[in-house]
């Protein structure tokens, strides 16, 4: 019984030394800088956002800390329970969820008012690389094996549609058009299907809701309704040309605490970050969410196991188009779309579902040398 305990501790001790503190350290500096930026947007008080923000940090990042040592191979055996369990969710939401601003996107769980779509954006990945996982590259281009992954992929992004949420509907698709393109599939179904949207464009922006059409409109002149529509965006590129290199300094932007930028606690936390410690600011928050997305595709070119391979390399990549879409949604070069900032914005869906998806990452890290049959 000694020796087996012995043996025990030494395991643990052995998967704690594996794990990728590099990348620790920079989901621990993220949580720092959001903490600081979330106790600047409520005028440098420790008030509800700020609270909860610091709260749902200091839940997650052990839970993350703990599901890391889920073997990979548990993450791989229960990959299609958790894409369904998570589509139950999303299909109990749009019968019976929470109603707020016109959308029907959570759940209440008591502690926690859960949003399905954020879990999806990993549950996808995590799916589809599971099924890659078990077809040989000369199978990823027939015919079946593409009906198979246009319904695993099309289902959820029907259902946050009808919610209606075309942002986090378009990024669940594009995390899962990442993995299929790592998979293998031949590029001329891309150029195929870009076409077809291409074409069908001016069909689907007549099915959208008035207030999706006017976030088009407002992308293309924001100054066609300055005190309206166009009003967030003006503001926002106002604030982040306002912090010039340096910045005006912690708790001195005078576009946040004027209240001339709203709801920056969420998807325009960069703007209030971006005007408090200017370019350079921006460059290194850029280079902190550059090294994770390294660690994260590094861990995934040592870990032998394909299907960790292939998630490590589809999630580095997810996290890439969700800085890229926020960043550029609040500096007016995309539309305005439902995409927070990993870690930095304000919700508990949102960083649950990231820290969900680095424990995976670390868990192929300390299992780097484990192959999955």
């Amino acid at each position: 019984m000694y020796i087996n305990s012995l043996n025990t501790n030494s395991s643990f001790f052995q998967k704690l030394k594996s794990f990728d503190f590099v990348l620790l350290t920079c989901i621990l500096l993220l949580g720092l800088i959001s903490t600081l930026s979330m106790y600047s947007s409520e005028g440098g008080e420790y008030l509800f956002y700020s609270k909860s923000h610091v709260t749902k940090f200091l839940i997650f990042f052990p839970m993350m800390l703990l599901l890391s040592f889920v073997n990979i191979n548990i993450w791989h055996y229960f990959a299609y329970v958790f894409y369904l369990v998570v589509l139950l969710l999303l299909f109990w939401a749009s019968l019976y969820g929470i109603k707020a601003s016109g959308s029907q996107r959570w759940i209440n769980l008591y502690f926690i008012n859960l949003q399905p779509s954020e879990l999806m954006k990993i549950a996808i990945i995590v799916c589809l690389s599971r099924y890659f996982h078990r077809i040989h590259l000369d199978r990823v281009n027939t015919f079946q094996s593409i009906l198979i992954t246009i319904t695993i992929l099309t289902l959820p992004i029907i259902l946050v549609i009808s919610q209606p949420d075309l942002g986090t509907s378009i990024l669940i698709g594009l995390s899962g058009l990442v993995v299929i393109w790592l998979a293998g599939l031949n590029i001329k179904y891309f150029l195929y299907s870009f076409l077809t949207l291409l074409v069908s464009l001016p069909f689907a922006i007549s099915f959208l809701k008035t207030y999706q059409k006017l976030r088009i409109l407002t992308f293309l002149n924001p100054d066609r309704d300055p005190l309206g529509a166009g009003y967030q965006i003006i503001q926002s590129k106002i604030a982040v040309g306002s912090g010039g290199l340096t910045g005006k300094g912690f708790l001195k932007g005078t576009q946040s605490y004027l209240e001339f930028l709203p709801e920056k606690h969420t998807d325009f936390i960069f703007t209030l970050f971006a005007e408090e410690r200017g370019f350079l600011g921006a460059l290194v928050l850029l280079l902190i969410y550059s090294i994770i997305i390294y660690r994260v595709l590094k861990i995934g070119s040592i870990s032998r196991s394909y299907f960790a391979k292939l998630y490590c390399y589809s999630y580095g990549s997810a996290i890439f188009i969700y800085v890229t879409v926020n960043m550029a949604m609040v500096l007016g070069l995309l539309p305005i779309v439902g995409s927070p900032l990993p870690i930095m914005s304000y919700g508990g869906s949102s960083m649950m579902a990231t820290m969900i998806g680095f424990a995976i990452v670390m868990s192929a890290k300390i299992n780097n040398k484990q192959q999955i049959a």
